[in-house]
């Protein structure tokens, strides 16, 4: 049967897929476009669970924040190219999420997943709809919520689309927090003070640094005096309040703090892709092998 170009188009906007995926839909439809867009979204979430594996290392960190600007949510989320990263759609979709997380705080990602996104879709119904959509993995990583409580002030601060980082403070004001949010994103700290470092990871450290100071040869004593002192030098780079303040590394966060009569509530602060061990690409290798198979 003929199908007209109106039909097609509607399809289009109501699928988001290819002129001639949506023609081919229709006329297996009989043009029931109803049975047409059904039979797409089947086929289109078979589509995506073929993709689930694929790693998604791209993406951006989306941000939402309560209307009182006391309570924070970053969000991660993943998809394969750069180009994808930026679509309109992908956008609005992290966007969505993040502001669903803010206002109903679920537990863990697997609580995020299970939240309505539509009336009858909910946030993992969407998503696999998106990589049908857009022909990429796409994943909702993961989000942090930060609250500043009722007499606290939170700051958020986004670096381009790929960082994001906010900052609760109590005892301090706006410009405090946002300085310390923005370097939250520029320092990116493991932990908020020596005393919040894993016990294991202190004494993981420590046993390297006696390692490496035994190797000069000097006396116990002084070894362990060397240690104790790198170990120091170790949690102030990584801790909050152990680090040189970006604006002016002569203090440290601690310093700037303490002079302001403020501590901080609590922190976080995401990185697209962190932590993903992305496929490294050899198109040289590529190339060769594409020759190989055609000759």
């Amino acid at each position: 049967m003929t199908i007209s170009a109106a039909l097609v188009k509607e399809l289009r906007q109501r699928t988001g897929a290819g002129m001639m995926e949506c023609k081919r839909a229709l006329q297996a439809a009989n043009g029931d476009i109803d049975a047409a867009a059904e039979t797409m979204r089947k086929e289109g979430l078979a589509k995506a669970d073929k993709k689930a594996g694929r790693i998604a290392a791209e993406g951006r960190i989306a941000t939402a924040q309560s209307s009182d600007g006391r309570a924070a949510v970053l969000l991660e989320i993943n998809c394969e190219t750069d180009f994808v990263g930026k679509n309109e759609d992908f956008v609005t979709f992290g966007d969505r999420v993040a502001e669903l997380a803010l206002e109903h705080a679920p537990a863990d990602d697997a609580a995020l997943a299970a939240l309505a996104y539509e009336s009858d879709a909910s946030v993992e119904d969407k998503r696999r709809e998106m990589v049908a959509t857009l022909g990429e993995n796409i994943s909702v990583r993961r989000f942090r919520r930060i609250d500043a409580g009722a007499n606290g002030v939170l700051e958020v601060y986004l670096h381009g689309a790929r960082i994001g980082s906010a900052v609760a403070v109590s005892g301090g004001d706006a410009t405090l927090a946002r300085d310390l949010a923005l370097h939250v994103a520029a320092s990116a700290p493991a932990h908020l003070s020596a005393d919040a470092v894993p016990a294991a990871v202190v004494e993981e450290e420590r046993s390297v640094l006696m390692a490496q100071a035994r190797d000069s040869g000097k006396p116990e004593d002084i070894v362990a005096k060397m240690v104790e002192g790198r170990l120091r030098k170790y949690l102030g780079e990584i801790t909050l309040l152990g680090q040189p303040f970006v604006k002016d590394p002569d203090m440290t966060v601690e310093e700037l703090l303490q002079q302001a009569g403020a501590s901080v509530i609590d922190y976080a602060r995401l990185e697209v892709g962190e932590g993903i061990e992305k496929k490294e690409e050899d198109f040289a290798a590529e190339v060769r092998a594409q020759a190989e198979q055609s000759n």
